[in-house]
């Protein structure tokens, strides 16, 4: 999960600028493979934990219903905000063309370290097949990325092919929100700040259909939720 734009001032250290997710405790845990790791809120609301254990081992549990689904479609996949790349690999090994596309840069070298394809861009850059992909995966709380579900939902609308399908994973309560976070990490190490969004399906499908994205299943799994929806 990456974010790819924060829309807050970055800090700079040394005259360089120092990027969520690349100069921060994610950018460590993914070249060690380990948590723990937390989404601390800047507005004093607490901190949710992130799954990098889970992320750094081989698909499992509620992974397969998003890999089921993938096979049914028939790809090519791309997944946006790949992490350490366990989906773009069990892809790959089911013999559907995948790409997995990270802004942090060890995350993309695990996902390469799987025999996985990966780029180091944001979603929001020129990527390859723009507008011919069947599956474009969001999953691992990547509703939220840059913190606009707005701007996000439409580039994403534009990578699909006509009839493709988003498979996204959204909260389990019904939220609709917006707000600056940091990574915490175990030493209690604060990355810079950035934008992001929590989104429950019924928001995720609101905005989706402002997008041209129109719902077309939901389904819960292991006690993640997910929403698939199909380009107009």
């Amino acid at each position: 999960m990456t974010p790819q734009s924060t829309g807050t001032a970055r800090p700079v250290l040394g005259g360089a600028e120092v990027l969520p997710w690349a100069d921060d405790p994610f950018a460590a845990a993914m070249r060690s493979g380990r948590g723990p790791l937390w989404l601390r809120r800047t507005d004093g609301g607490g901190r949710v934990r992130l799954e990098v254990d889970r992320w750094c081992a081989p698909a499992a549990g509620a992974d397969h219903g998003l890999l089921l689904r993938c096979l049914q479609l028939g790809g090519p996949v791309v997944d946006l905000g790949c992490g350490p790349g366990r989906l773009v690999a069990e892809l790959l090994a089911l013999g559907v063309p995948a790409l997995g596309v990270d802004l942090t840069g060890a995350a993309v070298e695990r996902t390469l370290g799987l025999g996985a394809a990966a780029l180091r861009r944001s979603v929001f850059d020129r990527l390859p097949a723009e507008g011919r992909w069947e599956v474009a995966l969001l999953a691992d709380g990547n509703l939220g990325i840059g913190g606009d579900p707005d701007a996000l939902l439409h580039r994403v609308a534009e990578l699909l092919a006509p009839g493709g399908v988003l498979l996204a994973e959204v909260e389990p309560a019904d939220l609709d929100e917006r707000l600056t976070v940091r990574v915490e990490g175990p030493d209690g190490r604060l990355g810079p700040p950035f934008c992001w969004a929590r989104l429950g399906g019924a928001a995720a499908a609101r905005h989706a259909a402002r997008a041209g994205l129109t719902a077309v299943e939901q389904w819960t799994s292991h006690g993640r939720h997910f929403l698939a929806l199909r380009r107009r």
